[in-house]
């Protein structure tokens, strides 16, 4: 499904434990939008919708919001430190073209 590097876990427990709400999750999922067609939605969130694929990893939650699992599958997400900024940076298999700033893909 998707797959999150130590890096990007640890950036999310980090997101987590800042919240205030440790137990939470981290929502993903794909939306119309962006340069290229779709564009990558993440945010903390307590619960999972009732149809969120869920997944845990190193006793993180990771909520897959449903009609975003086609566009995720096989995706690798890693959170990265450069010049330019830090964030999450996807790797994502199915995308056909992706913007220049890496925020969206076709």
């Amino acid at each position: 499904m998707i797959e999150l590097t130590d890096s990007a876990i640890s950036a999310v427990r980090t997101a987590l434990e800042r919240s205030g709400t440790p137990d939470a999750g981290l929502r993903v999922m794909v939306q119309a939008g962006g340069c290229a067609g779709f564009k990558y939605m993440l945010g903390i969130v307590e619960q999972p919708d009732p149809n969120d694929l869920v997944l845990e990893k190193d006793g993180v939650r990771i909520f897959v919001e449903p009609s975003s699992e086609p566009h995720l599958k096989g995706t690798r997400v890693d959170f990265v430190v450069a010049l330019e900024g830090s964030g999450f940076a996807f790797d994502n298999p199915n995308a056909a073209s992706k913007c220049s700033c890496g925020k969206s893909f076709g």
